[in-house]
Order: C-alpha cells, then structure tokens, then sequence
C-alpha cells in the first residue's frame, strides 16, 4: 500500500507498481482516480506510472531473464507459482468489491470467471510447468554422412511484455503471466488504464512470495498508448503477448515488425450462434443472453443470432420476453450478470452503434437506451435487433455492449456462409437436436472455438483464440504454454 496515498485518501483503496521485486509509487508518486462503472464515480487511486517506470520494468525483466536461474531452473518456478497461487487464494476474498468496482461486474462474477476461477486456473498451469518435455531425442539420422543423434529443447523465449484489457483483467493477466513464468520467460505486465487494481493484486501477492527481483514487473498507468508502445518497440522485450481490439493489433504487429519480435494477438470477435432449424428453442434462445454477460462486454460472446427463416418472429418474440424480465443493476448481486460497461466513451459507443441499427433498417425490438431506473454509472438496457442483414455494420463490426442482432438463414449451408461472412473467427456455437449434424456444421466454422448445443469449452487446458482477424497465436492449454518457448535442435556425434 502507498503509505502517502493512503494517508491522504483514508478511506480510498490505492495500488502501487510492482518493479524489480518491490511495490514502490510511480516516479514523482503520480496516481490517477480508479473509476467504477457502476457509479460512474473515483473509487479510489491507482499508481500512475511513467516512461521512467517502464524502462526500469524493462530492465529489471531483461537482467533477471539474462543473468538469472530463472529460465533454468523448473524447480524454482514451480515453487514461486505455487507460492503466487496460494497467496491469491488467501487475498482473495478482500480483493472481490475492489475487482466489481473497477470492472463494472456484478460481486457474483468474481466467484467466476472474474476473480476464483482464473486463480484455479493455475492448477493446471503449474502440473504442465512441472510435466513438459522440454526436451525430447528425435533419433540419429546419416543424411549428412555422419551418424548424429538429434535432441530438441523447448527453451524460455525470453522477456515477454504482456498487454491486457479491461473486460476480465483477472482471467487475463493471469493467464498470460503465469504460463510465461511457467515456460522460464520474465514478464511485463502493463494493465488496462480502466483496471489497475486487477494487476496491482497480482504485484501485491508476488511481493510476498520467492520470486526473484525482475522475474515479474506489475505497470499500472492512465496513458492508455504510450506504455503500452514503448512496451512494444523496445528491443529488449522478445514476446508481446497482447489482448484487445484489432485495430489495436494491428498497430501492435506493425510496431514489432522493426525487431521481428514474437507477437501473441487475442483479438476481436464478432461470433455467431446458429440455430438450425430441429433445434430446441426453449433452450437455445436463452443463449441469447450471453450478451447480457458482463453487459457483453466479452470477445468471443455470440453476438449475431442466426435462426431458421421459417421461425424468425417465434424467436424474436421468445428473446423480447427473456430480455425485457432480466433482472440488472444491484452490483452487489451474487445473481445477476448484467452491470454497466466500463465506461462513458464505452457507453457512448455502444449506443452510437443501436443509432447506426436503426438507420441501417433494423427493427429495434427492445432496449437500445439508459435505464431510467439507473442514472448514475455507465448501464446500457439489454438491446435486442432483428430485421438484420449480414452486410450491416451492426452485425460486421464488433460493439461490446449488451446488443444481440438476430439474422434469418435458409437452412445450414446458409447458415454456415453467413456465419463466415466476416473479419471475425474467435469463436461460435451451433445448436440442433442431431448431434452429429451439429457437429458437421461446427467443422465448416472459421472459428477457433465453437460450442455445440450445451456444451462450454472453456478451461484452462482449453487454447483459446482465432482465425483470421480475431488473432494469432492461442493462450491456455499447451499451445498457450507453448507461445513463450523457443525451439533449439542439437546435434551431436551418435
């Protein structure tokens, strides 16, 4: 805790940067205000951390991963981890209104994907730490003319600079840290401007275990482009790791180009939800609320519906209802999922675009407006449209926030061609009530996750990420694990 900060503002949360194994203020003790969406109010201060912050963090990663054991030595990273996890375990629980109030999440989230489950997560990722084959013999071959036996090793990539958003800060920055530290790499995190106390907890937990100094480096800061690009062009950072927007991605690739530095890209979505036409619709059409989840504001949620023609207005009328009765707006809730998006610019975005809907010719069934009910904070009603044609910006582009466009289609084949008519392929689902048919649909996907009937692929040894422009690369599972290792063969004399 920044005893300064706190001394000022006692009864206001603050954080501080975590740098070369110490939590410390920002240069010239700089802080902005954390704001929470569901009030729209400061809720307390985060460190604010300069250009000066970033190259110490830089540094620190660099001399720990070049000069340290780290890289080398598997039992020591398993036993930080181990250590990591069991203190976020035990702060877990004073961490949850902090977590609610900076994302916006209603508390019941973070006994989810919000807070508990990323931190179970971890599990996984260590039994791999301690398991990989790192090394592995390929066998001897002559094909030069002398015998030679092949080894391969899977070695750490070196300094990763892994750049996170604010729509599951938790999930993500862990998921990105800990598989880095576990493959030997030393890290970067630099937080979302809009979560700071998300990847401060992280800092705050790291201090109090092993970890040697420079293995892990906590930024936080307001400037929402200048650490993060300094982050990207410096060239002794070898992996970005990063999660965002594509456009952002796209920034992020060009920039490390000039060192052809690895780049990991977990990026936009704009997924589809197919219902064909043997499906059943009571159960379905409920997976129309997943946009409600986090008042939508997830990457690989189903935003575009696509029903049977011949069934439209049954299932426009059936998601009106479920829509209209969606109870929202107590954060303290342990029920709900829908709270406000992170913020005005946010709201402002997501309602430009129900705007946009309209005067592109769909019909606006319900919601598209700020809950009368609920003045204060960045809420959004839950917005449904039908009478959406594919080519629509509101079914091209992707808008984060609690809006579900609903799309006609002649049978699977159509289906299957509306479903890949976009820039997307993060993820998708497909329900009908012959699994096998499913799951021929589900093959034909430009997707890389895709969820059949009431299945949820989503785990810690599940990759995750895209085709096309939602990314590159995939985080979780082994070949997450795999991002931050490089591959070195030997030969040697048989």
């Amino acid at each position: 805790m920044d005893a300064d900060l706190s001394a000022a503002m006692p009864d206001q949360p603050s954080s501080q940067l975590f740098i070369d194994g110490r939590l410390r203020p920002a240069s010239g003790r700089r802080s902005y205000d954390n704001i929470g969406p569901a009030t729209g109010e400061a809720i307390g201060l985060a460190a604010d951390a300069h250009t000066a912050d970033m190259d110490a963090s830089i540094a620190a990663a660099r001399r720990a991963f070049d000069d340290g054991e780290w890289a080398r030595d598997r039992a020591l990273r398993v036993h930080c981890l181990t250590q990591l996890r069991d203190q976020l375990r035990s702060r877990a629980d004073a961490a949850r209104e902090r977590i609610a109030g900076e994302t916006g999440a209603p508390l019941g989230l973070t006994y989810g994907y919000q807070l508990d489950l990323p931190i179970r997560f971890i599990d996984w990722t260590l039994a791999l730490a301690r398991e990989h084959a790192f090394e592995r013999d390929i066998g001897i071959t002559h094909a030069m003319g002398m015998p030679t036996r092949r080894l391969v090793w899977k070695e750490a990539a070196g300094v990763v600079g892994a750049i996170t958003p604010w729509n599951a800060p938790m999930q993500i920055n862990l998921a990105k840290c800990v598989a880095a530290l576990g493959a030997g790499c030393t890290v970067i995190l630099k937080a979302a401007p809009e979560t700071p106390w998300s990847a401060a907890l992280i800092g705050e937990a790291a201090a109090a275990t092993d970890l040697p100094p420079g293995v892990l480096n906590v930024i936080t800061g307001s400037d929402k482009a200048a650490l993060g690009a300094q982050l990207v062009e410096d060239p002794r950072v070898d992996v970005i790791s990063f999660t965002g927007s594509t456009a952002t991605g796209r920034r992020i690739m060009a920039a490390a180009a000039a060192s052809l530095k690895r780049v990991f890209l977990e990026l936009g979505g704009k997924s589809a939800n197919i219902l064909l036409d043997d499906a059943d619709f009571s159960q379905a059409l409920y997976g129309g609320l997943a946009v409600c989840y986090h008042a939508g504001q997830g990457c690989s949620i189903p935003t575009r519906m696509l029903v049977p023609r011949t069934r439209l207005e049954e299932a426009v009328e059936t998601l009106k209802t479920i829509f209209e009765s969606l109870p929202y707006g107590d954060p303290g809730s342990r029920e709900q999922i829908l709270g406000p998006v992170i913020s005005q610019a946010q709201r402002e975005r997501v309602l430009g675009y129900v705007d946009i809907g309209r005067r592109e010719g769909a019909r606006l069934v319900t919601g598209g407006g700020i809950p009368p009910r609920l003045p204060r904070g960045f809420y959004v009603e839950p917005t449904l449209f039908a009478g959406v044609e594919n080519r629509m910006r509101i079914a091209q582009e992707e808008i984060f926030g609690p809006v579900l466009t609903v799309i006609a289609h002649d049978g699977d084949n159509d289906a299957v061609r509306i479903a890949n008519d976009s820039i997307y392929g993060l993820a998708g689902a497909v329900h009908s009530a012959d699994r096998e048919r499913a799951i021929s649909v589900a093959r034909r996907l430009r997707a890389g996750t895709v969820n059949v009937n009431s299945g949820n692929a989503f785990d810690a040894d599940a990759p995750f990420g895209g085709y096309k422009q939602s990314g590159i690369g995939r985080e979780m599972g082994i070949e997450g694990f795999e991002e931050y290792l490089q591959t070195k063969t030997v030969g040697l004399p048989a």
